[in-house]
């Protein structure tokens, strides 16, 4: 669809002749059957006179365009997914009357029905630019209007929007066959509410559907009481329930850290928060109803690490209220702005108003690594990214726009100070209120406040690709004392960039009555330029280990001197501070990844540091780094042994953990993932936790850990089709499809790879969840003779992908359907064919494929190390 892939420069144009005010008046039908929804709209704006322009639609139908007065044939000025409008007048309306689809791809409105009940579930999902999915509109984020929004919907349903319901009105009219799916027709009800303030299209918003519903409210900064709801499926009403009034609560002490932290009230009429299936993202920041995934629903025990990560996306949204909101980027190259303030402020706020105080630890764990990984790769690009179509902008959701980006915030915090940091944000919110803004409107703020030139600053930190490594070169005195530090910074060759970082140093040692890993001593400085002199340690006692970026405070990798990396090495796991813990894991897998760390020895590193690890986002990363290191960067000949021996440890530390603890259930849990076909033993314990036969004091065998266990009894042919399909029938709701999708997927057998192939690529009825499902089990395998029919077959597929598929669908095939246990080096050979046949392809294209094959050449790469020692 050439005409849906908008670029910049249509967008500059398009600005030029549009002009404000802009209002549209939105009324859906959602009555008219399971396929397709009602769309009319009338839209008032100004323009220059004479000119011409666009609006974007996606419809199946358009069967009325009214410009002006005059009708247009829809069948000429309908095209390519625009409506061409010519002649305009200095004041212009247009009404558009046209029939729209509705998605089970998670983009536009999505449609769901629910198996357990047979309820219809309606949410929408408008970034990066899909409201034209669901009505014609100038889809820009810099060509704000108001929206009056009307919608009909079945009499047994709730609908919601960003404003408060203004009237609902009952309608005779009734339901159209299949609009309820199997449900009998039902009369209708007409839902009206208030205009909205000025906002960009792609967060307005509609739901619709049978939701469970809580109530309250909070008392605003600026005197106003704020309405708030929570919504969710009826068939998970009761487990989230549990939760409801802990969430509202999170929720509101977000509310008062965020006035109070940059001085602005929360600017909007209601805050809903509503939980949707099927949901490809996160969450959405929708103005006053953000749409959370109800993954975050917890029927099931999960780890602490996603009960953390369910809060910090909780105020990830609400930050966006005012960031990305309340101001909006003006093309979406800002992109990052939005959201790496967002992931910035939400670990903050996560840290210092609620019960999980060890946040930044999590956020090194988890978004460092993420952006370390991202930002070696050779697509890294500028935080600034250049963005030159929407294609561009669906892949730079990536760990750059949000990890690294959060991570360059942090240490802008730090080197222009929090206090000066937060009243320059104030000033930018207050002048910018209500409208869009760019990096140079932000950093002239952040100017004035810190009296900082922040342009030499932005241009290395935030203009510019790479990550920089700082290394210690240390020499000591016969006393032990230090004689002199220097730290040496380098830059990989394609980002030759050196930057200047604020950051600590922590001097740590054992505490002669604990055995605990203490810091004794830090300090605090600038460093520039590729050496930097720590005078101020000279004469100091030489740490055991001398840690650079204690704290966190910077972006860069760090190396070790020999004496702190070999200490490090045996006595990570006695550490006390759960940052200082995460900071140096991350380091010690930076180096295994780069081929300059044993992989065995990262291995051992890390089952010792999960017999006592208590920060849970740590211990997940731990745990999948660990499997990545023992399945793709061991030498070949050594994986077998090694798998054995991590599969032996996991189960031993999973007996040892605490009962009930959140160590023990992500033990218990990664050990399933060690299965090999043949394997007694592992049969054995599997199917013992599943019929109770074999036990772990406190591991409860609920309805999720018990797919878990399906799933890796299915992945070494202990499970076939009737066992999963009976275990379906216990409880078949929109999860345990999506599980039994999943397990039919990762069986080993090479018919069971024909059938996922099969399945994900040419069965339009799957959701994009069940898709994602099949393709993550297709891929799991973790046996080369089954994906190496694969390879080639995979880059031949890949044009036919993109040309039929939309962009999200596309990624989660292109992505998921990676035969990553194939040989490397098939793949890489593959890969770079046909990257050299298709030069000219979509950059986005370009891009996922160009990650896939590096991937692989880093495996090649570390194993081929670990192979030489």
């Amino acid at each position: 669809m050439p005409g849906a892939n908008l670029t910049r420069i249509e967008a500059e144009a398009r600005k030029a002749v549009v002009e404000a005010p802009i209002h549209y008046h939105v009324n859906l039908d959602l009555t008219v059957g399971a396929k397709t929804f009602g769309s009319d709209v009338l839209i008032c704006f100004n323009a220059q006179p004479g000119s011409s322009t666009f609006l974007d639609l996606i419809a199946d139908e358009v069967s009325e365009i009214v410009l002006n007065g005059q009708r247009l044939d829809p069948s000429e000025a309908f095209v390519d997914n625009r409506i061409e409008l010519t002649g305009l007048k200095t004041k212009n309306e247009v009404s558009v009357k046209a029939l729209c689809r509705y998605s089970n791809t998670g983009e536009g409105l999505h449609r769901s029905v629910d198996p357990s009940d047979g309820n219809v579930y309606l949410y929408s999902q408008f970034e990066v630019p899909d409201a034209r999915r669901v009505y014609a509109v100038f889809d820009q984020p810099d060509l704000k209007a108001t929206f009056d929004f009307k919608v009909l919907a079945p009499k047994s349903w709730i609908v919601t929007s960003n404003m408060p319901a203004a009237s609902v009105e009952d309608d005779d009219r009734l339901t159209a066959e299949g609009t309820l799916e199997a449900k009998p027709a039902e009369t209708t009800r007409l839902w009206s509410f208030d205009p909205t303030p000025v906002m960009s299209s792609y967060l307005t918003a509609i739901c619709a559907g049978p939701y469970a519903e809580w109530h309250t409210e909070y008392r605003n900064e600026d005197g106003r009481t704020i309405p708030m709801a929570q919504y969710c499926r009826q068939a998970v009403a009761d487990a989230f329930a549990k939760d409801v009034d802990y969430l509202f609560d999170i929720t509101k002490k977000g509310f008062a850290f965020y006035a109070k932290t940059w001085g602005v009230p929360y600017p909007y009429a209601k805050f809903d928060q509503i939980y949707v299936p099927e949901y490809n993202a996160g969450a959405m920041e929708n103005i006053g109803m953000v749409t959370i995934r109800d993954s975050y629903v917890f029927e099931s025990k999960v780890t602490d690490a996603l009960a953390e990560r369910r809060v910090v996306t909780v105020l990830h949204e609400l930050a966006h209220m005012w960031f990305g909101d309340y101001v909006t980027m003006k093309w979406w190259n800002d992109l990052w702005l939005n959201e790496s303030f967002a992931e910035f402020t939400s670990t903050l706020a996560t840290a210092e108003a609620t019960e999980w105080h060890d946040a930044w630890a999590t956020f090194c764990s988890g978004e460092k690594s993420w952006a370390l990984r991202q930002d070696q790769l050779p697509t890294t690009h500028p935080i600034v990214a250049p963005i030159n179509d929407l294609n561009d902008t669906y892949v730079n959701f990536d760990g750059i726009t949000y990890a690294k980006g959060a991570s360059v915030l942090k240490q802008l915090v730090f080197y222009v100070g929090r206090e000066r940091f937060f009243q320059g944000i104030h000033n930018y919110l207050n002048k910018h209120a209500y409208s869009n803004a760019t990096l140079g409107d932000l950093l002239a703020e952040l100017e004035l406040t810190s009296g900082r030139d922040l342009n030499a600053w932005s241009a290395k930190w935030l203009e510019e690709s790479g990550i920089n490594t700082i290394t210690p070169e240390l020499e000591e005195n016969g006393d032990g004392t230090i004689a002199s530090l220097t730290l040496v910074q380098s830059a990989p060759a394609d980002h030759p960039v050196l930057r200047p970082h604020r950051l600590a140093l922590g001097f740590y040692n054992e505490d002669g009555k604990t055995g605990r890993i203490v810091r004794t001593d830090r300090l605090e400085l600038d460093v520039d330029g590729e050496s930097t002199a720590v005078t101020a340690a000279a004469g100091k006692p030489r740490p055991a280990l001398l840690l650079i970026n204690d704290e966190d405070l910077t972006y860069t990798k760090i190396r070790f001197d020999a004496n702190s990396l070999a200490f490090a090495e045996q006595r990570l796991p006695d550490f006390d501070d759960a940052l200082a813990r995460a900071v140096i894991w991350l380091a010690f897998w930076d180096m295994t990844r780069d081929g300059e760390f044993p992989a065995e020895r990262f291995v051992d590193l890390t089952l010792r540091l999960l017999a006592t690890e208590t920060e849970s986002t740590t211990f997940r990363y731990a745990l999948a780094c660990m499997s990545t290191t023992a399945h793709h960067y061991v030498a070949a000949d050594r994986r077998d042994e090694v798998l054995k021996h991590v599969a032996a440890e996991l189960w031993k530390l999973a007996g040892a953990a605490e009962a009930g603890s959140d160590s023990q259930f992500q033990l218990a849990t990664a050990y399933l993932g060690y299965g090999e076909e043949g394997d007694a033993a592992f049969a054995a314990n599997a199917r013992g936790l599943l019929d109770g036969s074999v036990s772990l004091e406190g591991l409860e065998i609920d309805n999720n850990f018990t797919w878990t266990i399906v799933n890796a009894l299915a992945s070494v042919n202990e499970y076939d089709d009737a066992d999963i399909d009976a275990q379906l029938k216990k409880k078949e709701t929109t999860e345990n499809r999506e599980f039994a999708y999943g397990a039919r997927a990762v069986k080993g057998t090479a018919e069971a790879k024909a059938w996922a192939w099969d399945q994900a690529l040419n069965n339009a009825d799957l959701t994009n969840s069940q898709l994602e499902a099949v393709a993550r089990g297709f891929a799991a395998t973790p046996r080369p003779d089954l994906a190496a029919p694969y390879a080639a077959k995979y880059f031949e597929t890949v044009d036919w992908i993109w040309k039929n598929k939309t962009f999200h669908m596309a990624e989660a095939l292109l992505e998921g359907l990676y035969p990553g246990y194939a040989d490397p080096a098939e793949l890489v050979s593959l890969g770079e064919s046909w990257l050299a046949g298709h030069e000219d392809a979509d950059a986005a294209l370009r891009r996922i494929i160009l990650e896939n094959v590096y991937s692989s050449k880093r495996t090649l790469k570390v194993r081929k190390y670990n192979e030489s020692l």
